[in-house]
């Protein structure tokens, strides 16, 4: 099979595009793909595809840009050169834009597939339906939340002409049946990037690390972090220090900036910036609890399913899909008010005060991390479009002839 794949991809900043790493890396290892095809945003580093195991062809086309009114023509016309046997989205609704019609236009190419004939699957990481508008950056204002909802009906509708949408949670797949009567939704878990050896759950104690990961500034907000880390510090005069990793939510540029002025008289808050892949082991074994300073959720946790491969205890709000992950996954960890810095405090220090407790939540999750993980993920994919092929009739004849085009 000839896959191509739409997504965002390192060194892009554009969200998913970790998880389009990862995804490649086991696609390429699979005997059914005899080519992958990356079309990609256009980025100004080279694509990172220095992978050690061997694995299939890989060709980029880097041919849509964020916010262009155009990548529904750039992609289509990638698609016609490259000729793939399948394509699949890794989408969220943002995905191509943060401008309305920027967004609305990418987010019509899997009605193109649907047009062509082109087998293919939306990943789609998140639904309109669970997302608080206000927390998230999109809007405010009640008015216009109400035009974002009748906008995301209209959206969806679009996104449910493909072969198969793909939902990382069986609460997504539920309302999607319900609301739009769809009868081409599938659970496929978010799955675990990397899965290491079982961790000896040992520690840097001097100073140990309070550490959250991601882009921030929307519904991630780390000031209540900072400050309830000072509450923790103050109660149980442990050496601990921040660990901040990660960038702004492309909504909210200079959020950081500002956060690092206003706590700069707080010692030991650490801002990493951009984590490269090769990074992110370090920055996790190191860590002694990941938290999720989280006002509102947008979908299942990449940060979550990487925490347990690494066996991290975390601090999570109680909250949305968190909670429901830790429901339906096997996830484990201490739970906080949302609102409260208070609450978040109690949460910290009943872990960092307590290493039988953090070994244990950090057990559990690295067990939960252990059961999705990308190569069994990728087998799903490899299936679903196996089946959408022999529901469409493609012989086996088409797509050797599509290969050889």
């Amino acid at each position: 099979m000839k896959l191509a794949i739409v997504t965002a991809y390192p060194p892009s900043k554009v969200t998913l595009n970790e998880y389009a790493y990862h995804l490649v890396k086991q696609f390429r290892q699979k005997e059914n793909i005899t080519e992958l095809i990356l079309l990609t945003d256009k980025t100004e580093g080279k694509k990172d595809l220095e992978f050690t195991e061997a694995g299939c062809k890989i060709t980029v086309k880097e041919c849509w840009s964020f916010n262009s009114y155009t990548n529904i023509f750039s992609v289509t016309k990638a698609m016609n050169i490259t000729k793939p046997d399948a394509v699949l989205f890794n989408l969220q609704f943002m995905k191509f834009g943060d401008k309305k019609i920027a967004a609305a236009l990418g987010l019509m190419l899997p009605m193109v597939c649907k047009l062509k004939r082109i087998p293919n699957i939306v990943l789609l990481h998140n639904i309109l339906e669970e997302v608080d508008l206000g927390s998230a950056g999109f809007t405010s204002n009640k008015i216009m939340q109400k035009l974002y909802g009748f906008i995301g009906t209209t959206l969806t509708r679009l996104i449910l002409q493909a072969d198969t949408v793909a939902l990382t949670m069986e609460k997504y797949v539920n309302i999607l049946e319900k609301k739009y009567n769809a009868k081409n939704v599938k659970l496929i878990p978010h799955g675990t990037f990397e899965i290491p050896e079982e961790p000896k759950y040992r520690i840097p104690k001097e100073p140990m690390q309070v550490m959250t990961f991601g882009k921030f500034g929307t519904y991630k907000k780390v000031e209540s972090m900072i400050e309830a880390v000072v509450k923790v510090r103050q109660s149980t005069g442990l050496d601990l220090e921040v660990v901040i990793a990660g960038t702004d939510n492309p909504n909210v540029p200079g959020y950081l900036a500002k956060v690092q002025e206003d706590y700069k008289d707080v010692p030991q808050v650490r801002f990493t910036g951009y984590v490269e892949e090769f990074e992110v082991p370090t920055l996790f074994n190191e860590s002694a609890v990941v938290v999720f300073p989280y006002t509102s959720t947008t979908g299942s946790s990449g940060v979550l399913h990487q925490a347990g491969s690494y066996g991290k205890a975390v601090v999570m709000p109680d909250l949305g899909d968190l909670a429901l992950l830790v429901k339906d996954e096997g996830y484990r960890g201490e739970f906080f008010e949302p609102t409260s810095v208070d609450s978040l405090a109690s949460a910290i220090e009943a872990i960092v005060t307590n290493d039988d407790y953090r070994i244990q939540l950090g057990t559990y999750n690295y067990k939960a991390a252990t059961a999705f993980p990308m190569s069994k993920i990728a087998d799903i994919y490899i299936d679903t479009f196996e089946r959408i092929i022999i529901s469409k009739g493609i012989s086996k004849t088409e797509e050797v002839n599509s290969v050889i085009s």
